[in-house]
């Protein structure tokens, strides 16, 4: 079982920047990728960044430019630096642990960017 933790959303003015942190504690072998997921109000949930085991990195094409995602394994904890922050980046920002047959995910912290 592995359980997972976000924190560091907020408001923020468009152009702004925040970092969310994802904290994940419990079974931790075998992780093959920590990711961040979005849901907007009336919208499905979407991919926005992932980071693998090995240290690879993919993003949305939508944030691609303005996020980093990172990794702290001493801290057994991943990192979402947002950059030059869109209305459209509003949302519930959800991080997702993948770990053998399992995914788990945390339950959210909401980033709303005004414009």
């Amino acid at each position: 079982q592995v359980q997972v933790v976000e924190s560091g959303g907020g408001l923020v003015q468009a152009g702004g920047s925040l970092r969310l942190s994802c904290a994940a504690s419990g079974s931790l072998f075998s992780i093959s990728g920590i990711g961040w997921f979005r849901q907007a109000p009336g919208k499905q949930r979407e991919f926005v960044a992932v980071i693998t085991s090995g240290g690879s990195t993919n993003y949305a094409n939508s944030v691609k430019g303005r996020f980093t995602i990172s990794r702290d394994n001493a801290k057994n904890t991943v990192y979402l630096q947002m950059l030059s922050l869109k209305p459209e980046d509003t949302a519930v920002y959800y991080c997702n642990v993948q770990r053998g047959a399992g995914t788990y995910w945390g339950q959210g912290t909401q980033v709303t960017v005004s414009s």
